[in-house]
């Protein structure tokens, strides 16, 4: 059963491996994430269970929330996930799911929101190369002529142009779990993922690996 756990990016650090090879990994905060509800196809049209991370004081909850989770049995917890399954999950309302799902050298995919880095200019979002800085040429940084002449005399949908970069959700696929440690709740991931320090990932089962 491929199992998701929701956490926190901790940050990057290096640790040294059974061979005695410095590796770079990044440091998550993964669960422990109890199961507030369990869905399936008759009562809620699709197989999946919902799950906790992040206890949270009372008064920072709104009463529904609270409602929901008492009524799970569940402190409460400020972040709710959600793991879909093919058919009805053998998990139930109270189990706890911990990083002891996970083992080092298995493969895991990690989901985070890339930086935020505002309105951007296009050599900054698409790496274009700019234009001429010399000779009296006025347009450096600039994208230029965007559009055509008369036929088709519109500018077409997609065209790469200055806006808002970063801050969206990215997928990062079969990266390495170089160690385990259930007693503080961490992961040990091979190399980098999206995200700043102290956002919310989402690390489960690699779904294409082989």
């Amino acid at each position: 059963m491929k199992l998701e756990l929701i956490g926190k990016k901790i940050g990057m650090t290096q640790i040294y491996d059974e061979n005695n090879n410095l590796v770079p990994v990044t440091v998550v905060q993964a669960g422990p994430c109890p199961i507030t509800q369990v869905k399936t196809v008759e009562s809620d049209g699709y197989n999946a269970v919902q799950i906790a991370f992040a206890p949270q004081k009372e008064q920072r909850l709104t009463a529904p929330e609270l409602g929901h989770l008492k009524k799970a049995g569940v402190a409460p917890h400020s972040e709710l996930g959600e793991i879909r399954f093919e058919s009805a999950p053998s998990l139930k309302v109270g189990d706890v799911l911990t990083v002891a799902k996970f083992a080092a050298g298995q493969f895991v995919d990690v989901i985070g929101t890339t930086k935020g880095r505002g309105f951007q200019g296009v050599m900054k979002r698409h790496n274009m190369s700019g234009q001429p800085e010399t000779h009296g040429h006025m347009m450096h940084r600039r994208v230029g002529s965007i559009g055509m002449r008369q036929t088709p005399g519109h500018v077409f949908k997609g065209k790469r142009m200055p806006g808002h970069m970063g801050q969206v959700r990215r997928t990062m696929q079969n990266l390495k779990v170089v160690k385990i440690d259930e007693a503080q709740n961490l992961i040990l991931i091979k190399g980098s993922f999206p995200g700043a320090t102290g956002d919310l990932v989402i690390v489960r089962h690699a779904v294409k690996s082989k």
